[in-house]
């Protein structure tokens, strides 16, 4: 058995910044009130008329990583990719990142596990290369929220959180088992699917009900009952944490960097007081990009790195919780 190791890091967010007070213009919201729930200042989000989508965001991403790990195009043996906004119905977009990149006829899976998502998606990337089925694999998260968003005042407790983005890592083959990806831990809850949803479009609600959607079909924006998602998470994020450091002999004074799912800066200082861990402890950037979703614990590990904060021989815990629920957690000997 092999571990797996990262060995290149990249990202890339829209240039288009959307502050509050810009929301302010589009709906009934304030600076004040949109930071003192959630943290956030502003966001990016795709400018209509660029070429940006999913796949293009986590194409430019993925060169990033893979020109940061010294490896060519030709050396990446599979793709795995994590969104809930791909460009299309079907197919997805972990073929279009093969295309984008004029990479070989490798082998691409999608991960449909939304704020989970790149949890997953390193997970499955970790188990291929444990098993010795591939040498390196391309983990992809990348989101497009802003195009299906409601910018209404009915909206903003959903609008004023997501941002668009991507980010990619390279895994690769690492014979030394005590370093690189240590373990992975996953679950799901699926009886509150309904508490963070978008219902449509589905088999359910198909083309003839798209065709025919009044105003008032509110099925094809994001719904998310906060509160109760929020106590969910809390909860999720402490156990799976403590259970991936206990898999490997830690407590919570080895963790050198925490980096959680940016979905609410006050879910992430909820856990940083709970562990006990100090401001240099825990990297958050939700203030800057809001919630990617998919794309939020790469594009915050990608600048943690950046900026130094993470070095050899450190233990990194990534944990994630979204829609389904879902909810994971890494532990990586960096």
């Amino acid at each position: 058995m092999y571990n797996s190791k990262i060995i290149g890091l990249g990202k890339y967010v829209p240039e288009h910044v959307v502050t509050n007070d810009d929301l302010s213009k589009m709906m009934d919201t304030n600076d004040a009130w949109i930071q003192e729930r959630t943290g956030i200042k502003e966001r990016r989000w795709i400018k209509e008329g660029t070429d940006d989508t999913s796949a293009v965001m986590g194409a430019k991403a993925s060169k990033i990583a893979i020109e940061r790990s010294g490896l060519s195009n030709d050396d990446i043996d599979f793709i795995v990719f994590a969104t809930m906004t791909p460009d299309y119905y079907f197919p997805g977009c972990g073929v279009q990142i093969q295309e984008l990149l004029g990479l070989k006829n490798i082998g691409a899976i999608d991960i449909r596990n939304q704020c989970s998502g790149f949890i997953y998606a390193i997970s499955v990337a970790d188990q291929f290369i444990k098993t010795g089925m591939y040498k390196n694999i391309l983990v992809v998260g990348a989101e497009y929220h802003s195009n299906g968003l409601d910018k209404t005042t009915r909206g903003r407790g959903v609008t004023v959180i997501f941002g668009d983005g991507a980010g990619a890592c390279v895994l690769s083959r690492e014979e030394d088992t005590s370093k690189g990806i240590l373990s992975t831990h996953l679950h799901s809850e699926g009886k509150y699917a309904d508490k963070l949803i978008v219902e449509s479009p589905s088999i359910k609600h198909w083309v003839p009900q798209i065709l025919e959607a009044k105003e008032e079909d509110l099925s094809y924006f994001p719904y998310m009952d906060g509160t109760f998602v929020f106590k969910h998470a809390v909860v999720r994020f402490s156990e799976v944490i403590m259970e991936g450091l206990m898999k490997n002999g830690l407590n919570k004074d080895d963790i050198d960097m925490l980096i959680p799912h940016q979905a609410n800066l006050r879910i992430a200082q909820f856990i940083q007081k709970k562990f006990a861990l100090s401001d240099d402890q825990v990297f958050n950037n939700i203030q800057k990009y809001g919630n990617t979703t998919a794309a939020s614990v790469i594009i915050a590990l990608t600048e943690a790195w950046e900026e130094g904060k993470i070095k050899s021989g450190d233990n990194v815990v990534l944990a994630a919780f979204g829609s389904g629920f879902t909810w994971g957690s890494a532990i990586v000997k960096w």
